[in-house]
Protein backbone atom coordinates (compact mmCIF):
# COMPACT_ATOMS: atom_id res chain seq x y z
CA UNK A 1 0.00 0.00 0.00
CA UNK A 2 0.89 3.85 -0.48
CA UNK A 3 1.12 7.53 0.58
CA UNK A 4 -1.04 9.40 -1.61
CA UNK A 5 0.08 13.18 -1.31
CA UNK A 6 -2.17 15.70 -3.14
CA UNK A 7 -1.21 18.90 -3.98
CA UNK A 8 -4.49 20.40 -3.32
CA UNK A 9 -6.65 22.32 -6.14
CA UNK A 10 -10.29 20.81 -7.03
CA UNK A 11 -11.19 19.21 -10.78
CA UNK A 12 -13.68 21.37 -12.76
CA UNK A 13 -17.19 20.24 -12.21
CA UNK A 14 -18.43 16.98 -13.76
CA UNK A 15 -14.26 16.08 -14.84
CA UNK A 16 -14.49 13.09 -13.14
CA UNK A 17 -11.40 12.01 -15.76
CA UNK A 18 -9.39 14.32 -13.46
CA UNK A 19 -10.51 13.38 -10.54
CA UNK A 20 -9.85 9.63 -11.45
CA UNK A 21 -6.42 10.23 -12.18
CA UNK A 22 -5.83 11.67 -8.70
CA UNK A 23 -7.82 9.75 -6.85
CA UNK A 24 -8.15 6.49 -8.56
CA UNK A 25 -4.92 4.58 -7.33
CA UNK A 26 -5.64 5.92 -3.49
CA UNK A 27 -9.09 4.18 -4.08
CA UNK A 28 -8.26 0.98 -5.61
CA UNK A 29 -5.99 -0.14 -3.24
CA UNK A 30 -8.62 0.90 -0.22
CA UNK A 31 -11.02 -1.51 -2.28
CA UNK A 32 -8.49 -4.06 -1.99
CA UNK A 33 -8.45 -3.42 1.78
CA UNK A 34 -12.13 -3.53 1.85
CA UNK A 35 -12.70 -6.41 -0.38
CA UNK A 36 -10.23 -8.23 2.65
CA UNK A 37 -12.44 -7.22 5.09
CA UNK A 38 -15.20 -8.27 3.48
CA UNK A 39 -16.70 -5.19 3.00
CA UNK A 40 -18.50 -4.01 -0.61
CA UNK A 41 -17.29 -0.26 -0.48
CA UNK A 42 -14.19 0.68 1.26
CA UNK A 43 -14.53 2.50 4.49
CA UNK A 44 -12.54 5.63 4.77
CA UNK A 45 -11.82 7.93 7.46
CA UNK A 46 -11.91 11.66 6.19
CA UNK A 47 -10.76 13.66 9.03
CA UNK A 48 -11.13 17.72 8.33
CA UNK A 49 -9.75 20.67 10.38
CA UNK A 50 -11.24 24.17 9.68
CA UNK A 51 -12.91 27.56 10.89
CA UNK A 52 -16.02 27.34 10.11
CA UNK A 53 -16.22 25.77 6.99
CA UNK A 54 -15.48 21.80 7.75
CA UNK A 55 -18.59 20.50 6.19
CA UNK A 56 -18.23 22.13 2.84
CA UNK A 57 -14.75 20.84 2.62
CA UNK A 58 -15.74 17.18 3.42
CA UNK A 59 -18.07 17.48 1.03
CA UNK A 60 -15.86 18.04 -1.67
CA UNK A 61 -13.60 15.84 -0.53
CA UNK A 62 -16.41 12.70 -0.54
CA UNK A 63 -17.84 14.28 -4.15
CA UNK A 64 -13.91 14.36 -5.88
CA UNK A 65 -13.44 10.36 -3.94
CA UNK A 66 -16.83 9.75 -5.07
CA UNK A 67 -16.70 10.18 -8.45
CA UNK A 68 -14.21 7.50 -8.77
CA UNK A 69 -15.82 4.64 -7.02
CA UNK A 70 -18.36 3.67 -4.35
CA UNK A 71 -17.33 5.00 -0.95
CA UNK A 72 -18.17 4.75 2.75
CA UNK A 73 -17.31 7.87 4.12
CA UNK A 74 -16.32 8.06 8.12
CA UNK A 75 -16.28 11.37 8.39
CA UNK A 76 -14.49 13.79 11.83
CA UNK A 77 -15.08 17.75 11.18
CA UNK A 78 -13.35 19.49 13.77
CA UNK A 79 -12.30 23.03 14.60
CA UNK A 80 -9.11 24.94 14.48
CA UNK A 81 -8.29 23.97 18.17
CA UNK A 82 -10.24 20.73 18.35
CA UNK A 83 -7.99 17.03 18.34
CA UNK A 84 -8.91 14.12 16.73
CA UNK A 85 -9.51 10.52 19.27
CA UNK A 86 -8.49 6.96 17.52
CA UNK A 87 -12.37 6.42 16.59
CA UNK A 88 -11.59 8.85 13.92
CA UNK A 89 -9.54 5.95 11.82
CA UNK A 90 -10.87 2.76 13.69
CA UNK A 91 -11.85 0.21 11.42
CA UNK A 92 -11.19 1.66 8.23
CA UNK A 93 -9.40 1.04 4.89
CA UNK A 94 -8.38 4.09 3.77
CA UNK A 95 -6.90 7.05 5.82
CA UNK A 96 -7.77 10.88 4.05
CA UNK A 97 -6.58 13.99 5.91
CA UNK A 98 -8.12 16.91 4.05
CA UNK A 99 -6.69 20.38 3.57
CA UNK A 100 -6.29 23.96 5.58
CA UNK A 101 -4.27 25.77 8.29
CA UNK A 102 -1.45 23.32 7.82
CA UNK A 103 -0.67 24.47 11.70
CA UNK A 104 -4.29 23.47 13.01
CA UNK A 105 -3.85 20.23 11.17
CA UNK A 106 -0.68 19.21 12.55
CA UNK A 107 -2.49 19.70 16.35
CA UNK A 108 -5.36 17.64 15.51
CA UNK A 109 -3.79 14.86 14.35
CA UNK A 110 -0.78 14.93 16.27
CA UNK A 111 -2.20 12.28 19.62
CA UNK A 112 -3.52 9.87 17.07
CA UNK A 113 -0.30 9.85 14.57
CA UNK A 114 1.11 6.87 15.88
CA UNK A 115 -2.39 5.03 14.99
CA UNK A 116 -2.16 6.58 11.90
CA UNK A 117 1.62 5.00 11.36
CA UNK A 118 0.64 2.06 12.64
CA UNK A 119 -2.05 1.16 10.05
CA UNK A 120 -0.12 2.92 7.24
CA UNK A 121 2.62 0.25 8.18
CA UNK A 122 -0.25 -2.72 7.74
CA UNK A 123 -1.31 -1.63 4.78
CA UNK A 124 -3.67 0.98 4.99
CA UNK A 125 -3.36 3.74 2.09
CA UNK A 126 -2.87 7.95 3.12
CA UNK A 127 -4.09 10.36 1.50
CA UNK A 128 -3.20 13.50 2.34
CA UNK A 129 -4.70 16.62 0.76
CA UNK A 130 -2.96 20.05 0.92
CA UNK A 131 -1.98 20.13 4.58
CA UNK A 132 -2.31 16.04 4.70
CA UNK A 133 0.34 15.85 2.72
CA UNK A 134 2.46 18.54 4.20
CA UNK A 135 2.10 17.13 7.74
CA UNK A 136 2.85 13.53 6.40
CA UNK A 137 6.53 14.13 6.15
CA UNK A 138 8.86 13.25 9.49
CA UNK A 139 10.08 16.94 9.20
CA UNK A 140 6.90 19.09 8.41
CA UNK A 141 7.10 22.66 6.82
CA UNK A 142 4.21 23.98 8.77
CA UNK A 143 4.11 27.87 7.12
CA UNK A 144 5.98 30.84 7.17
CA UNK A 145 6.91 33.04 4.20
CA UNK A 146 10.09 34.59 5.66
CA UNK A 147 13.53 33.72 6.79
CA UNK A 148 15.56 36.26 9.48
CA UNK A 149 12.61 38.77 8.65
CA UNK A 150 13.66 38.59 4.99
CA UNK A 151 10.62 37.31 2.54
CA UNK A 152 11.33 34.00 0.64
CA UNK A 153 7.94 33.24 -0.57
CA UNK A 154 4.21 34.99 -1.25
CA UNK A 155 2.81 35.92 2.12
CA UNK A 156 -0.16 34.37 0.53
CA UNK A 157 0.85 30.90 1.10
CA UNK A 158 2.31 31.66 4.84
CA UNK A 159 -0.40 29.97 6.90
CA UNK A 160 -0.32 32.76 9.63
CA UNK A 161 3.14 32.53 10.29
CA UNK A 162 5.86 34.72 9.28
CA UNK A 163 9.36 32.72 9.53
CA UNK A 164 9.62 29.57 7.67
CA UNK A 165 8.55 26.93 10.72
CA UNK A 166 9.56 23.32 10.25
CA UNK A 167 8.43 20.82 13.26
CA UNK A 168 8.15 17.20 13.32
CA UNK A 169 5.08 15.68 11.60
CA UNK A 170 3.13 12.24 11.15
CA UNK A 171 6.51 10.42 10.19
CA UNK A 172 5.01 8.55 7.54
CA UNK A 173 7.97 9.24 5.19
CA UNK A 174 11.27 11.34 5.69
CA UNK A 175 11.21 13.26 3.27
CA UNK A 176 9.61 16.83 3.73
CA UNK A 177 6.71 18.24 1.27
CA UNK A 178 5.45 21.54 0.30
CA UNK A 179 2.30 21.76 -1.72
CA UNK A 180 0.59 24.47 -4.25
CA UNK A 181 4.05 24.38 -5.96
CA UNK A 182 3.13 26.86 -8.85
CA UNK A 183 0.18 27.96 -8.10
CA UNK A 184 0.98 29.57 -4.72
CA UNK A 185 5.24 29.95 -5.61
CA UNK A 186 5.69 27.86 -2.52
CA UNK A 187 8.49 26.51 -4.07
CA UNK A 188 10.63 29.35 -3.17
CA UNK A 189 9.81 28.41 0.62
CA UNK A 190 11.20 25.20 0.21
CA UNK A 191 14.66 26.15 -1.77
CA UNK A 192 15.03 29.06 0.91
CA UNK A 193 14.28 26.25 3.69
CA UNK A 194 16.71 23.90 2.44
CA UNK A 195 20.14 26.99 1.28
CA UNK A 196 19.32 27.92 4.43
CA UNK A 197 19.55 24.14 6.22
CA UNK A 198 16.57 24.07 8.12
CA UNK A 199 15.51 21.05 5.99
CA UNK A 200 17.87 18.93 3.75
CA UNK A 201 15.41 19.36 0.65
CA UNK A 202 12.33 18.10 -0.13
CA UNK A 203 9.17 17.74 -3.15
CA UNK A 204 6.80 20.59 -4.08
CA UNK A 205 3.59 19.22 -5.27
CA UNK A 206 1.46 20.98 -8.10
CA UNK A 207 -2.51 21.68 -7.76
CA UNK A 208 -4.26 18.82 -9.16
CA UNK A 209 -1.22 16.31 -9.07
CA UNK A 210 -0.37 13.14 -6.69
CA UNK A 211 2.89 12.44 -5.60
CA UNK A 212 2.11 8.43 -4.51
CA UNK A 213 5.07 6.97 -2.47
CA UNK A 214 5.36 3.10 -2.35
CA UNK A 215 8.11 1.03 -1.14
CA UNK A 216 10.71 2.34 -2.57
CA UNK A 217 9.56 3.92 -5.42
CA UNK A 218 7.79 7.18 -6.28
CA UNK A 219 5.05 8.04 -8.76
CA UNK A 220 3.44 10.95 -10.02
CA UNK A 221 0.10 11.40 -11.66
CA UNK A 222 -2.26 14.20 -12.47
CA UNK A 223 -2.38 17.79 -14.60
CA UNK A 224 1.13 19.00 -12.70
CA UNK A 225 4.69 18.23 -11.65
CA UNK A 226 6.34 17.46 -8.81
CA UNK A 227 9.17 19.70 -7.93
CA UNK A 228 12.27 18.07 -6.36
CA UNK A 229 14.60 20.51 -4.28
CA UNK A 230 18.22 18.88 -3.35
CA UNK A 231 21.46 20.25 -1.64
CA UNK A 232 23.85 20.98 -4.02
CA UNK A 233 27.63 22.06 -3.65
CA UNK A 234 27.56 25.88 -3.77
CA UNK A 235 23.57 26.12 -4.11
CA UNK A 236 20.20 24.25 -4.46
CA UNK A 237 19.60 21.75 -7.19
CA UNK A 238 16.02 22.08 -8.65
CA UNK A 239 14.02 19.48 -10.57
CA UNK A 240 10.70 18.34 -11.87
CA UNK A 241 9.02 15.24 -12.48
CA UNK A 242 5.84 14.55 -14.51
CA UNK A 243 3.09 11.94 -15.02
Amino acid sequence: MSIHLVGGGWAAENDTDSDAVVYGPFLAEAALRATAAGRDEPRLAIIVVRNGDGDDHAAKLVAALGAVGPIDPHLTVLGLADEAALLAVADVDGIVIGGGLTPAYLTAVAPIAGEIRRQVAAGIPYLGYSAGAMIAAERAVLGGWQIGGVPVSPQGASEELDEITIENGIGLLDVTVDVHAAQWGTLGRMVAATEAGLIRGGLAVDEGTVLIVGQGTLGVAGTGSVWTVSESEGGVLVSTFGS
